[in-house]
């Protein structure tokens, strides 16, 4: 009798790059990363190699302060390019700690006023270095398009998986999961309704710019990699309502993920108990370990002044980003451009 071994990954980038694929209820679907950013990090980089952009020794520099950092890190360790990232405040102890033994180096910028808040000013460094770095690659994943390309993997994957999919729910920060999902998943159903995640404090989808309590979601800048004729709907959730889902997503289903993941949790599920005839999917970027001494631990919590809290009447449903309050809200975009839905129409 011949015994088939499992095939072994060739390296920690292509065994954890996807996400597991988990029906959590009747007609909800989970797309659980362990370390979703990974997947787009390795993709712009191949792409970068195939072009002839980039060889072993070129220095790779960036701006991230949450996972794509961690994601090109693992990668450019592995393949031998000096890795500069430029980040903020929100790069805590432990990931600096993590992207430095990867041999990643990593400069802290303090918002001084630059447009484009403290994106603008991580933005205007990278800028400075590559200049002083002439050779140098940078993978913009604000806007290089590799990044929603990235995704076209996920969508074969779901779809081998669930099948067809009605509805995609996610987080919107650089638009790329969202926006590469969706152009991938409606090449054969065009129909698939779109909701992109978001939090007060992000002017992406037209809110005033201010703090954001809740990272790893939402922009101070435009990226170019938003399309928002592609998304269906808009949700805006506040830091207690995701705080409290992502502990619900943990309790209720075993799915021990960060924030971002239960902002996605807290919006699709509500979409998904009311379109009970609907197959939905929710992107979980990643896992919650790097939130033990934050959003899972009740001193942190205390500290910063925040109680979670279900939103238990649901999303407050608004005609105009400037009308949605402090709290969860919704707003049908529809499909449109950034101007139809923000600009005042004229004559009015």
């Amino acid at each position: 009798m011949t015994t088939t071994l499992p095939k072994a990954h060739s390296s920690i980038v292509e065994a954890t790059e996807l996400p597991r694929i988990i029906k959590v209820t009747d007609n909800l679907y989970a797309a659980a990363f362990s370390l979703m950013k990974l997947l787009p990090a390795r993709y712009i980089l191949d792409r970068a190699e195939a072009a002839g952009l980039i060889s072993p020794g070129t220095r790779i520099i960036e701006t991230s302060s949450g996972t794509f950092a961690l994601g090109l890190a693992m990668v450019c360790r592995l393949r031998g390019y000096p890795l500069t990232i430029v980040g903020d405040s929100a790069i805590d102890r432990d990931l600096r700690t993590r992207l430095e033994m990867l041999g990643t180096t990593v400069e802290i910028v303090e918002h001084t006023g630059q447009a484009g808040g403290i994106q603008g000013a991580r933005l205007a460094r990278v800028a400075e270095l590559r200049r002083q770095y002439p050779d140098a690659f940078v993978p913009g994943q604000y806007d290089n398009p590799d990044n929603p390309g990235a995704y076209g993997v996920v969508a074969d994957l779901i779809g081998d998986t669930v099948g067809t999919v009605d509805c995609v729910v996610g987080p919107v920060g650089s638009g790329g999961s969202t926006g590469g999902l969706a152009a991938a998943l409606r090449q054969t159903g065009p129909a698939l309704h779109l909701v992109g995640v978001d939090t007060q404090g992000s002017i992406i989808f037209g809110s005033p710019d201010g703090p954001r309590m809740l990272r790893g979601l939402g922009s101070s800048i435009h990226p170019g990699n938003v399309k928002h004729a592609a998304y269906d709907e808009v949700h805006w959730v506040t830091a207690p309502e995701a705080f409290h889902a992502t502990h619900e997503l943990y309790r209720a289903h075993g799915l021990f993920m960060g924030p971002t993941s239960g902002a996605s949790f807290q919006v699709a599920s509500w979409w998904a108990e009311r379109n009970p005839d609907s197959t939905v999917v929710m992107v979980l970027p990643d896992e919650g370990y790097r939130y033990q001494s934050t959003v899972y631990n009740d001193r942190w919590l205390r500290e910063q002044g925040i109680v979670p809290a279900p939103a238990v009447d649901g999303p407050v449903t608004v005609e105009h980003p400037l009308d949605a309050p402090a709290a969860w809200s919704r707003l049908l975009w529809a499909r449109r451009g950034f101007d139809d839905v923000v600009l005042p129409v004229v004559g009015s």
